[in-house]
């Protein structure tokens, strides 16, 4: 079999492969959306059954055969060999991890989420914590074997299945960096704030069906593609989906319409990123998106550098009290400083962008213990209490508003939470590139218009896909790699240079 040939037959396993995962895809998003509560058990079982068929497909002695036939002669088109390295790069990982070990941690993962989404509610951590013990256990296990087969810190390898190529010895300066600059940074924002009138807030109810046909028209605004989307609601709002079903939820809360608005238009970004990536390269490993830092940048520069600037807050503030009704809080001005209002809070999803990456670092910090075992899951509650209130200076008084707030360690993500400081820093460094290359951003979206901005973006970052590394996709796009200063620059501009 020639190397050509053998490439071939990548792709033919690769796409078979990839309708698979989006066979799972569904299956998750019904979970999430729609499926009975008494459905969790087997449901647990159908997704493990498909995550052994994958591992099964991506460890087959068969596909290695193929892949070391085809690498001694590489493509000589650059996509086709970028694809063959992201070949390479999923056969390693799933190979490091034995079948077993795979269809464990999926039922463990599917009984702890489904255990936390009623824990959550009824603010009973130990309700879950058997569960959330066992997939910390897993987890473990699988941060081991994959660290040993890849030459990887187990920690390292966790956070690799989610940004390829992150490292900690690189992720936490970064993170320690901002913690070191947020205490200054933040008592002179709130020094500033302290000096203006605080903002009105709105004062619902706001009917939900307002809500979601603002949310709906907002959507449309700025692209989502309806004809092949899907608009619902679920606990925790995220976005999914495959080639030509783009998927995203929210969460409607009546007293508090900006939920629902921002979720939206975050997990929009995601959505636009995905039904963006190059067509001819679908259901192949290089035509996926660039890792989750580069995809939680694409929801970020869509929702904290789009739709919090002051053009596109005067464009937004009629249409909400149009849509919702007339309220003091919709006027521009105070819609202005309501949605850039700088407050320690205990909620990680409705953070301001200048505390939000303290959310992070507090669950890097504990994660990285977990998977270590320098930190017990029954200790978990209380060094979060301590962490935040380092951190932030606030401190929960329930488990609902401290550790039982996220799904990602209940659904087995450990290694994940980096990936929203990294994306939101990518996010400011691609803004300010693109707000160069297209003078023009700031006017448009003061009219509502979306399109410079996403033309741009297709081009630099959702046409790019998976052929290059992270890095070197910032790097083509801003003429740099990841500069951390760039967002603290941001920062500085939005919350101490303008009025």
């Amino acid at each position: 079999m020639t190397a050509a040939d053998a490439y071939s037959h990548l792709e033919s396993r690769f796409r078979r492969i990839a309708v698979l995962e989006e066979c799972a895809t569904v299956l998750h998003w019904d979970a999430a959306v729609m499926m009975p509560a008494s459905a969790a058990e087997p449901r647990g079982d159908q997704l493990a059954e498909l995550r052994v068929v994958l591992h099964e497909l991506l460890t087959d002695p068969a596909l290695g055969e193929l892949l070391s036939a085809a690498e001694e002669a590489p493509p000589e088109d650059p996509w086709a060999a970028a694809n063959l390295r992201e070949m390479r790069r999923d056969h390693l990982h799933a190979a490091a991890a034995p079948v077993d070990l795979v269809a464990a941690h999926s039922r463990a993962c599917s009984a702890c989420e489904a255990r936390w989404r009623t824990a959550k509610g009824e603010d009973d951590f130990a309700a879950v914590r058997p569960h959330l013990e066992e997939v910390v256990r897993l987890s473990r296990e699988i941060g081991a074997v994959k660290g040993e087969a890849l030459g990887l810190d187990p920690y390292d390898a966790l956070m690799d299945q989610y940004e390829p190529d992150a490292r900690a010895d690189d992720v936490v300066p970064v993170l320690e960096a901002y913690a070191a600059f947020l205490p200054d940074f933040l008592a002179a924002v709130l020094e500033k704030q302290g000096r203006a009138p605080a903002p009105a807030a709105p004062q619902g109810p706001f009917p939900a069906d307002g809500q979601r046909a603002l949310v709906r028209d907002l959507l449309a605004r700025v692209g989502f593609p309806f004809e092949r989307g899907r608009l619902d609601e679920s606990a925790h709002p995220f976005s999914t989906g495959y080639p030509g079903d783009n998927r995203i939820t929210i969460m409607v809360k009546e007293d508090d319409p900006s939920m629902a608005v921002m979720a939206s238009l975050h997990e929009c970004g995601h959505a636009l990123y995905e039904a963006q990536l190059p067509s001819a390269w679908a259901r192949q490993p290089v035509g996926r998106a660039r890792g989750m830092a580069m995809h939680e940048s694409q929801s970020l520069i869509v929702e904290m550098q789009a739709c919090r600037s002051p053009e596109f807050i005067a464009w937004l503030a009629p249409r909400m009290s149009a849509a919702l009704g007339p309220d003091p809080a919709f006027e521009p001005a105070n819609l202005k400083r309501l949605y850039n209002q700088v407050t320690p809070s205990l909620i990680r999803v409705e953070a301001d962008e200048v505390t939000y990456p303290a959310h992070v670092i507090l669950r890097t910090r504990l994660e990285r213990a977990l998977m270590a075992g320098d930190l017990a899951v029954d200790d978990l509650p209380g060094a979060w209490r301590d962490e935040l209130s380092a951190l932030l200076g606030v401190r929960p008084d329930t488990d609902r508003e401290g550790v039982l707030q996220d799904i990602h360690w209940f659904d087995g993500a450990f290694g994940y939470f980096p990936t929203y400081t990294l994306g939101a820093m990518t996010a400011a460094q691609l803004m300010a590139a693109a707000q160069e290359a297209r003078p023009e951003i700031p006017a448009r979206l003061a009219e509502g218009d979306f399109t410079p901005l996403l033309d741009w973006l297709a081009g630099a970052v959702h046409s790019q896909a998976s052929r290059y590394p992270t890095q070197e996709v910032i790097r083509r796009a801003t003429g740099r790699p990841l500069d951390p200063t760039a967002f603290q620059a941001h920062l500085k501009r939005r919350y101490l240079e303008t009025e």
